[in-house]
């Protein structure tokens, strides 16, 4: 990461099989960056979050996944039992990166510039739940935050907005 990020480009995430991987690849894509989890109320956005994935992905549309046990407990397992949650349940086939914290001092460094590009209710950085969601833009930038109530279809016209926007 540089020591000033300006863009998504800036960082690098790791896999859930532990493969570090840049996010510079990301650039030209627009990106849905989300905090998730398998136990949690809002889980059953995956499917919202697949059914969006699968209309949009051959048109630049991605999906970055980053399960979190921060909030409640609700993320337990280990990669592998991730994974396989998603994949039974919701035919999960968009990217799920490792489990990592979004708030305090050992939040991804993603996160953390995520939530200060956009932040929340009244200039709140933290994340309040599982399933926040950021909305980042083909250059790389963060264009808006949602909230872990807002639901993956609610999210649609502004992902093809940008999709249908011309590339800078």
């Amino acid at each position: 990461m540089t020591k000033d990020p300006r863009n998504i480009a800036d960082f690098t995430a790791t896999l859930s099989n532990g493969e570090e991987q840049s996010l510079a690849d990301r650039l030209g894509k627009v990106v849905l960056v989300v905090n998730t989890a398998s136990k949690c109320g809002f889980t059953p956005q995956y499917e919202g979050l697949e059914a969006l994935w699968r209309k949009y992905r051959d048109r630049g549309f991605e999906i970055i996944a980053f399960p979190c046990n921060q909030f409640g407990g609700q993320e337990p397992g280990n990669a592998d039992e991730i994974a396989s949650f998603c994949q039974v349940n919701f035919g999960l086939s968009f990217p799920l990166m490792g489990k990592v914290d979004v708030n305090g001092a050992d939040a991804a460094p993603v996160f953390q510039w995520l939530k200060a590009e956009a932040p929340g209710v009244l200039g709140s950085k933290s994340i309040k739940w599982n399933f926040t969601k950021f909305l980042v833009d083909r250059q790389g930038r963060v264009v808006r935050r949602y909230a872990p109530t807002d639901k993956p279809a609610a999210l649609e016209k502004d992902i093809a907005a940008l999709l249908a926007a011309p590339s800078a």
